[in-house]
């Protein structure tokens, strides 16, 4: 049998109804509107002392290895790379504010991460994800929809910040955000005329009419691949042990789950990927991909790794296999020689396709029974709080918490749902040590 043939049989091509094209394209598409973590996310450890262009190889390498193990090893087209809000945990916190050196703050990661391994081996990871009920999964994915799509009106200056009501229309003239708006009209003309590549082209064409009006400003640095050596392995696990240890590796491993959770919950809706009983097939192998990224790049210089929401952008271009993530971490692999290059790809080009993308993931709201008070109000909770707290976990536990909350009141409690119940006491248990803290 040919190759082509037996891989194609692997990723279930034909059960999927997807080829190599779609798959491809989806998976260029997912790393465009990531790429911007190449750089965002050394320009937020190198504040830690880190060197950045260490950072820059070591986010590459992580992301790549990450994206083509989820796709080899589970058949989703989830890419991973370090995650926002764990880096920013990681600098502001554990290194400025705790006064930790950057060394151990890997350490943490690392012990977050073997500690990740170790949850899957033992099935905790895949018994947490059963544990939320399948009522919440449409509400996870309309609420991340609300994050995607308010980080790509911010990118793009449509919405701004404003004292008196936190938030205002921005400045529609300015250039920028015009562009931003003309990818949003070009995007959605493309997919009314049912155009596969939608994605892709609205953010190359946008991208090209900014070269043209002289809107994209690309200044190359020196970069090299050597430059990984200052922060591989330098990772210190007994320094991280020490006081104040436990408390960061919780957070690490907290945050990293219940950001995943929610991620894969709402991509894997929306790719069609769930069961007919509401359980997402091969949980061992998604969640053994994502703390293997974690442990890998943690040795290489960077903070945790975890599933990314753009992955989205992939499956609304039509991704629905490995192949998706695997082409993505190809390129991230790619970017390691040529990382400046990928920074003439600018926000406002990315921005109208996470708009649309988060409008998209919107569609499962309808499954909801609305009508239904111990269904309706978590899931209202659960989409509101995602976007308003800029935090996939702290949504998933306004509404698992409220979920189980309303299923005691109501009379409704079963001993099988042990683990909600436990679940929704250790999210009370954070917010009540978040308030303190």
């Amino acid at each position: 049998m040919p190759l082509r043939t037996r891989l194609e049989r692997y990723f279930r091509f034909a059960a999927l109804r997807t080829n190599w094209r779609t798959e491809t394209l989806a998976g260029l598409t997912t790393f465009i509107t990531m790429a911007y973590i190449i750089f965002v996310n050394p320009a937020i450890l190198s504040q830690t002392g880190m060197p950045i262009a260490a950072v820059t190889a070591a986010t590459c390498l992580c992301a790549g290895f990450g994206s083509i193990l989820m796709g080899a090893l589970a058949n989703y087209p989830l890419a991973l790379a370090p995650g926002m809000g764990l880096n920013a945990y990681f600098t502001y916190t554990v290194v400025k504010k705790m006064g930790i050196p950057w060394q151990a703050a890997l350490g943490a990661v690392f012990l977050s991460g073997v500690i990740f391994l170790l949850l899957t081996f033992s099935g905790i990871r895949q018994r947490l994800v059963s544990a939320i009920p399948h009522q919440l999964h449409a509400a996870v994915g309309g609420g991340i929809g609300l994050f995607i799509a308010f980080i790509g009106f911010r990118n793009a200056g449509i919405i701004v910040p404003n004292a008196a009501t936190l938030v205002t229309l921005g400045n529609v003239r300015a250039p920028q955000t015009a562009l931003a708006l003309f990818g949003l009209l070009l995007i959605a003309t493309l997919q009314v005329l049912r155009v596969r590549a939608s994605m892709l082209i609205g953010v190359l064409g946008t991208m090209l009419l900014g070269v043209l009006v002289h809107q994209v400003h690309w200044a190359p640095a020196p970069f090299s691949l050597t430059a990984i050596r200052a922060t591989a392995l330098h990772l210190d696990i007994s320094g991280a042990l020490h006081i104040g240890g436990f408390e960061i590796v919780f957070v690490f491993l907290f945050v990293d789950l219940f950001d995943n959770i929610g991620t894969l919950v709402a991509v894997t809706q929306r790719a069609g990927l769930i069961d007919e009983n509401h359980s997402i097939p091969r949980l061992n192998r998604i969640f053994f991909a994502d703390a293997a990224a974690t442990v890998v790049g943690s040795l290489a210089g960077t903070s945790s790794v975890t599933s990314y929401v753009e992955s989205a952008t992939g499956v609304a271009a039509g991704g629905r296999t490995g192949v998706t993530a695997i082409v993505t971490g190809l390129l991230f692999l790619a970017a390691l020689f040529v990382a400046p290059l990928v920074g003439a790809i600018p926000v406002f080009a990315t921005s109208p396709a996470l708009i649309l993308v988060g409008g998209l993931m919107m569609t499962g709201l309808g499954t909801i029974e609305w009508d239904v008070p111990s269904i309706a109000i978590p899931a209202f909770l659960t989409v509101a709080t995602i976007p308003l707290t800029w935090s996939i976990a702290d949504g998933l536990s306004f509404g698992l918490t409220s979920y189980a909350a309303l299923q005691l009141l109501g009379g409704k409690a079963r001993r099988q749902d042990w683990m909600l119940y436990l679940l929704a006491l250790l999210f009370l248990l954070r917010f009540l040590y978040l308030a303190h803290g």
